[in-house]
């Protein structure tokens, strides 16, 4: 992957040289051995008008002609469905070998242009509705006396809505977020590639600016530029890549969104595809060493642990406050720094976390490194349907 952050002075193609050049060096592969590739991208269309044929027109500067290749937009589940649908060639016997790419230039001097990123990750014929029932979530908490008011960002909004529920129903607190957050801001430090690398204090995310109560700016991720590339082959294919140092893909699942009441957790699309997943690699939660998870927000990463089985519904505050979270405790989550860190390039997100997870499953991550980690899991969602993600993908990694 590239490192993530403020790109102004790079081009989508740039980027996806670098990804994709590293992730072939990195398997001693050349570019003749990729038989088909896969490509996500959901802002180039808004930023530059490129509305289609983005991977043939990015991967043909490389060189890259002849190969399928397929271009996939899934919101922020983007890349994750790119490495999903690589597998999916692999195991329908299309090809031996293929390349899954993610990649965004989000950063622009028009602005009205990086707010228009979002404004189609939902239902935009039932946008009124879809508000009013999320906002409803978050009905009967307010904020405390004195709070300052948030910008305005209707994606947080909501997200903090949903945040308010989840603090009615089980008591979890603005301090158990900035738990998460100021856990995540701590290993980016330690993350050579994370768009920002500043430790935080509890206190400090609690104290810094509000976005939408009891969201904080340093609980929320930032947009982003940057690519991340994975390359998959079949085991018979592997004895081509000399000292490639290979991890197993044990299972990937994809799902979409339901129309589920909020309150029913256990039909979370997150929790379905994590169980299938588990059950695909033939393992629990207990078994996982390390994960990666989507935290739009810190509540988001509030949510998936509970959805991923690490502990019971409702206590993912909880554990976080703990320590259990955090690198050395019980699970630790988000080593990289998290999307509240590490930052957000929609389509590239997904296999930005399987790179770090690739990097802990080898040994290789230095200072953030899991002692011992042997399984990983990567959970990774994206858009709005109902009380939940549209598209969500599980992916579970063995050393």
């Amino acid at each position: 992957m590239t490192r993530f952050g403020k790109h102004r002075d790079r081009s989508v193609k740039s980027l996806v040289a670098e990804a994709v050049g590293n992730a072939l060096s990195d398997a001693n592969a050349q570019q003749g051995d990729v038989g088909a590739a896969v490509f996500s991208n959901i802002t180039q269309g808004i930023m530059e008008g490129q509305h289609a044929i983005r991977g043939q027109v990015a991967l043909r500067s490389m060189g890259f002609s002849e190969i399928p290749i397929v271009n996939v937009e899934n919101a922020c589940a983007g890349g994750a469905t790119a490495l999903h649908q690589a597998a999916m060639m692999l195991r329908a016997g299309l090809t031996d070998v293929a390349l899954a790419i993610g990649v965004e230039k989000m950063h622009s001097d028009d602005k009205l242009k990086s707010s228009a990123i979002f404004d189609g990750g939902w239902d935009v014929h039932d946008l009124d509705a879809i508000a009013e029932r999320l906002t409803a979530i978050g009905n009967g908490l307010s904020p405390p006396p004195g709070t300052p008011e948030g910008v305005r960002s209707p994606f947080m909004e909501l997200y903090a809505s949903v945040t308010r529920g989840h603090m009615r129903m089980f008591g979890t607190t603005q301090e158990h977020l900035a738990a998460v957050a100021s856990k995540n801001h701590r290993h980016s430090t330690m993350n050579p590639l994370a768009q920002y690398q500043q430790d935080m204090s509890i206190e400090e995310v609690l104290n810094a600016p509000m976005i939408a109560w009891p969201l904080t700016l340093p609980m929320c991720s930032p947009i982003s530029d940057g690519a991340a590339a994975a390359l998959l082959c079949t085991r018979a294919a592997l004895s081509r890549f000399n000292d490639a140092a290979p991890v197993r893909l044990l299972s990937t699942v994809l799902t979409s969104g339901s129309d589920r009441e909020w309150a029913e957790f256990d039909r979370h699309l997150c929790r379905k595809a994590a169980m299938k997943a588990y059950e695909e690699a033939g393992i629990g939660p207990s078994d996982v060493s390390v994960a990666e998870v989507h935290d739009a927000s810190a509540f988001a990463e509030i949510i998936q642990v509970e959805n991923l089985g690490f502990c019971e519904v409702g206590q993912g505050g909880w554990i976080a406050a703990r320590g259990e979270t955090a690198l050395g405790g019980r699970i630790p989550v988000n080593p990289s720094g998290g999307l509240e860190s590490k930052g957000h390039p929609i389509s590239a997100t997904g296999l930005g976390q399987i790179h770090e997870l690739v990097t802990q499953l080898r040994g290789r991550a230095g200072p953030r490194q899991v002692a011992g980690a042997r399984i990983a899991v990567a959970e990774n969602g994206g858009g709005h349907h109902g009380v939940e993600e549209a598209a969500a993908v599980v992916t579970v990694l063995a050393a």
